[in-house]
């Protein structure tokens, strides 16, 4: 019955346990009180339970606060734990008599027994109520237990301490031996962990072996954030990787930027056919959207909107803001839309792996720290040249530039400004621009 109730399925706010508070000071059932927050009444009886404040030792309470015997009003008993021979002290009077009497028999509250749980709503003022076990409801308070109960699944490890030994001693001195986590995994498939869970553990410092221990993990500094990333997550919505999957590409463009060291606002804008391993370069005198929508109408232009379309018709890149705007770059400068921007997923530069190899033979030219500032064009086309005069083992061999010249034609790579490089004069070092970096 519960489902059919709106909004039941939905967790208990701080203002709905504030409601319930106040409801049960009034002595409001708990039948009511789920009416009126659209929850069925068990729902508000676990809450109860689950969170009711114990307060078993209270000031005030009549006699010995600390005894709690059902007896204690009419017990007439002295020494009953035989510690001392000559007492005269009644039993009830003192802190033991609870632990050592065998008539103990301690006193409880029906009310606590069955609902409302707690002491909201008892005609008896708590501080003039004898029976010392008392349980109250209080709202902020259990709101705070139930948001630790949610942290605390997500924290820690899911093992006890003996288990997390016995794995740490296969794992620790292996280590030590010079062993990767991956090859101790693959060898040891009965600690039935992952390789990140090695890595978590020694980051957590839970096993004896740490991070220094690690033959390569102290060699690579930490991985920097980009903080240049779309803040409108609506920009994604049918553009997403998975998205992208769905159409089932054998032919693609891959799209990214390259960017120069400080001092220079400089960017390349880099392009990358999957099928003719062919890449392309264009420099932007800064990193935004319009300079991007800038080199896209550049090229229409140059190419007309047909053979741009059939070129750029698919793109897949990364989510920096520089492609933030994926319809002014889909829409061309006669309004027809000239091509289909689609974004990997986030920390995921695999997805677009061709072009990231591509960047690491920029990289050979063009190393980090290169100040991008007295880079012209023609540098760039000079660059890209060499770099699609490179034979490359997926093309059985082939240069990207023999294979789209096939594929695209002699006036597509013309109008790109890409020409064949001598084998004997590829040049994939810094001294091939003219200026020294």
């Amino acid at each position: 019955m519960s489902k059919y109730i709106p909004d039941n399925q939905k967790h208990l706010t701080l203002d709905d346990r504030i409601y319930n508070q106040n409801e049960l000071s009034k002595g409001t059932s708990f039948k009511d009180i789920a009416r009126f927050l659209c929850k069925d009444p068990t729902t508000i009886s676990k809450e109860v339970k689950a969170h009711r404040l114990s307060d078993w030792y209270h000031k005030g309470t009549f006699y010995n606060a600390k005894n709690f015997c059902v007896h204690r009003y009419h017990c007439k008993k002295t020494n009953a734990c035989g510690k001392i021979l000559l007492c005269g002290i009644k039993c009830t009077s003192c802190p033991t008599c609870n632990q050592t009497c065998p008539d103990f028999e301690k006193e409880r509250c029906n009310r606590l027994d069955k609902a409302p749980y707690v002491c909201n709503g008892c005609e008896k003022q708590i501080s003039h109520c004898t029976i010392a076990h008392k349980y109250t409801y209080n709202a902020r308070f259990a709101d705070r237990k139930y948001r630790e109960c949610l942290k605390e699944p997500r924290s820690g490890i899911s093992m006890t301490r003996r288990e997390l030994h016995q794995k740490d001693r296969i794992i620790s001195p292996l280590i030590e031996q010079g062993q990767s986590p991956y090859q101790i995994i693959t060898n040891h498939p009965e600690l039935e962990l992952s390789v990140r869970s090695i890595y978590t553990y020694l980051d957590m410092g839970i096993l004896t072996a740490r991070n220094i221990d690690l033959k390569r993990k102290v060699k690579f500094k930490p991985r920097k954030v980009h903080k240049t990333q779309i803040s409108d997550r609506g920009v994604f919505q049918g553009r997403t990787y998975a998205d992208f999957q769905q159409l089932g590409l054998a032919s693609f463009m891959e799209m990214d930027t390259v960017h120069s060291a400080s001092g220079s606002s400089k960017t390349l804008l880099t392009f990358f056919f999957t099928r003719e391993k062919l890449f392309l370069a264009f420099l932007m005198n800064r990193n935004t959207e319009g300079a991007v929508r800038l080199v896209f109408d550049r090229l229409e232009k140059r190419f007309g909107t047909y053979d741009f379309q059939s070129l750029f018709e698919y793109i897949l890149t990364d989510r920096g803001s520089e492609f933030g705007d994926p319809e002014s770059l889909e829409t061309g400068f006669t309004g027809i839309q000239r091509t289909s921007i689609y974004y990997c997923d986030p920390m995921r530069s695999g997805q677009k792996g061709g072009l990231e190899q591509a960047h690491t033979m920029l990289r050979m030219i063009l190393p980090k720290k290169t100040n991008f500032e007295f880079l012209t064009q023609w540098d760039v086309n000079l660059i890209v040249s060499h770099i699609n005069s490179t034979p490359r083992e997926s093309l059985q061999g082939r240069t990207p530039y023999d294979v789209a010249l096939e594929t695209l034609g002699e006036e597509t790579l013309k109008a790109f400004q890409l020409r064949r490089i001598a084998p004997d004069e590829v040049n994939l070092t810094p001294k091939l621009i003219r200026f020294n970096q």
